[in-house]
């Protein structure tokens, strides 16, 4: 009997190995916003780290999180470290580039909750007195993941931080076109 049950055990564990394998190495979310505000004021709220502290959900998330900025002020070199509660973690951004009123790129090295490294992205599209602004993140995933991702949507839970962020921003960009 207790033979069956390793085999059994076994068995389920085999499968559900391979169901965890075969899911996709790699994650992407993507969410967009249009802004009342030309593409060079909104491009500013993300290319100038120091920024990111008006509008940024995860910042919110723990006031008392220990933050660095090294490099220039802003564009590509740019970085930002941050450790905070367990609803932050901890890691570092870098600008890696940058196109004024057109794009920023940036490297996150995660170290807690889990090591991993993702790219970030926004774009800002010009649509008549709006910009439209995207955010993306993008990333491999290990064994680990793809099975924690089987539980936890990925798209839904980051995705709901960047709704939260750009509707800041839009907000923050909006007050200064009007200035």
């Amino acid at each position: 009997m207790l033979t069956k049950a390793l085999i059994g055990l076994a068995v389920v564990a085999v499968v559900a190995g391979v169901v965890v394998a075969r899911q996709p190495s790699r994650y992407r979310v993507v969410r967009s916003a249009t802004i009342s505000a030309a593409p060079a004021q909104v491009f500013a709220q993300v290319n100038d780290l120091r920024k990111w502290e008006a509008w940024s959900p995860w910042l919110r998330d723990d006031p008392g999180a220990r933050t660095a900025y090294e490099g220039p002020p802003a564009g590509p070199g740019a970085a930002f470290a941050w450790a905070g509660n367990r609803h932050v973690g901890a890691g570092r951004m870098t600008i890696t580039e940058s196109r004024p009123g057109e794009l920023v790129r940036l490297r996150l090295d995660f170290e807690r909750p889990f090591a991993s490294t993702s790219a970030a992205e926004f774009t800002f599209a010009p649509d008549g007195e709006r910009t439209l602004v995207t955010w993306s993140m993008s990333g491999d995933k290990n064994f680990l993941a793809k099975a924690l991702h089987m539980v936890v949507n990925m798209d839904r839970m980051i995705g709901a931080r960047f709704d939260e962020g750009l509707a800041q921003m839009k907000t923050i960009a909006e007050a200064t076109a009007r200035n």
